[in-house]
């Protein structure tokens, strides 16, 4: 394998922001990792039971002469699933220092309640 042939392969390695998926009183929220990603660069669409995340990160300025890129550039989407469970209409998103946060809230019929035990 030339050096040539490496060198392809490692620019086109596949952007997937690294993900925190936790539920909490109701909420499950996901806080994607997107440095260098601009919010206005962002997309969030819900289809059915998908979520979908699309993104862009730019290429970093061609006039220098990088020693070492690690942060690939391009187009990225990240697909999730999601149940019934899942109030569509409720589904809030917000970025800030890179950190894409999107809280979906679940039914109301879905949520823990606690049930009161009556004396008798």
């Amino acid at each position: 394998m030339s050096d040539k042939q490496v060198a392809a392969r490692e620019t086109r390695r596949q952007i997937r922001p690294l993900t925190t998926i936790c539920e909490d009183k109701g909420t499950i929220t996901l806080r994607l990792e997107m440095p260098g990603v601009p919010k206005d660069g962002t997309e969030l669409e819900i289809e059915g039971s998908e979520l979908r995340i699309r993104g862009r990160r730019d290429a970093p300025p061609a006039d220098k002469a990088y020693l070492l890129r690690e942060r690939a550039e391009g187009d990225f989407t990240q697909v999730y699933t999601i149940d019934e469970t899942v109030d569509r209409g409720k589904i809030d998103a917000s970025m800030e220092a890179g950190i894409l946060t999107v809280t979906l809230h679940l039914r109301e019929a879905e949520k823990p309640r606690r049930i009161q035990i009556e004396a008798r």
